[in-house]
């Protein structure tokens, strides 16, 4: 029996193959975006490599919500916190003049064009009950 996907799974879906394939960039080629960017490279890329590597996982996170993205509400909730704090903290290092606006693009992709797709899979995860029956 083969199940209908809503718009919810191939998001999420989406999202996961991104963050692994960013992820993996940022592990096999940690100087890219830098460079890309005209920033100067980080004593310790190993660090941004690590980061890669968290997003990386996200990406497997996702892929596995986008299943049951109601149930694991959980998944989309931590990564809509990280796409909201992301450019948070990039504005707040952008003020102080350590990051270049081309540096922004990232943002873009990483962060800012999910907010509304998470940001609607948890209203739906509210709506559902979902969330509440957590907590119960």
């Amino acid at each position: 029996m083969e199940r209908k996907r809503d718009w919810k799974f191939y998001v999420l879906w989406i999202a996961g193959i991104y963050n692994l394939l960013w992820g993996t960039s940022v592990i096999l080629f940690p100087k890219l975006f830098f460079e890309l960017s005209g920033m100067a490279l980080p004593t310790y890329l190993m660090i941004w490599q690590c980061v890669g590597m968290i997003v990386g996982v996200y990406g497997v996170g996702y892929i596995i919500a986008a299943y049951k993205p109601l149930v694991h509400w959980s998944i989309v909730l931590v990564g809509f916190l990280g796409k909201v704090f992301g450019p948070i903290g990039f504005i707040w290092y952008l003020v102080k003049g350590a990051f270049p606006i081309e540096f922004a693009l990232t943002i873009v992709f990483n962060d800012l064009i999910w907010w509304i797709p998470f940001g609607k899979i948890l209203w739906e995860a509210w709506e559902s009950g979902a969330i509440r029956e957590t907590f119960e």
